[in-house]
């Protein structure tokens, strides 16, 4: 049984349903919910916002707050307490990397929108295809 797992998140139904299957199949795991700000670019409106704060880091950490706290709150129903990380950068490269910490990694298949996913490219697909330990993808 896994003892360490690691729930990518952002504000998508997806990531709900991920961490919630991660709280019902695992209750006696350490969980770690893990956001990923993106890098800056023209194409990831926050992550570029992030960029014109005056301290970009404090602006990252009350965004990710927004993801922690419903969170916090689901995992509070099944009496579990979750850690929560913060990353920057390539949402599949930050997951692939901070996976190497854990025994598996629980994901929801999508996020966002379909433009946001044409753009940015299938985060589960190649968090599944490149990580070190085994991945759920829950639907």
């Amino acid at each position: 049984m896994s003892s360490r797992i690691l729930v990518p998140m952002d504000d998508s139904e997806m990531a709900r349903r991920a961490l919630t299957y991660a709280l019902e199949n695992h209750p006696d795991a350490e969980i770690t919910v893990l956001h990923v700000v993106g890098n800056p670019s023209s194409m990831m409106g926050s992550a570029a916002g992030l960029a014109l704060e005056d301290d970009p880091e404090a602006a990252a950490e009350e965004q990710a707050e927004e993801i922690f706290d419903p969170a916090r709150e689901l995992a509070a129903e099944y009496d579990i307490e979750i850690e929560t990380a913060i990353r920057s950068g390539s949402p599949a490269s930050v997951i692939v990397t901070a996976a190497e910490a854990f025994d598996t990694v629980v994901i929801g298949s999508h996020s966002g929108s379909l433009v946001q996913d044409l753009f940015v490219g299938n985060i589960a697909k190649k968090v599944v295809s490149e990580s070190p330990v085994p991945v759920t993808v829950v639907r």
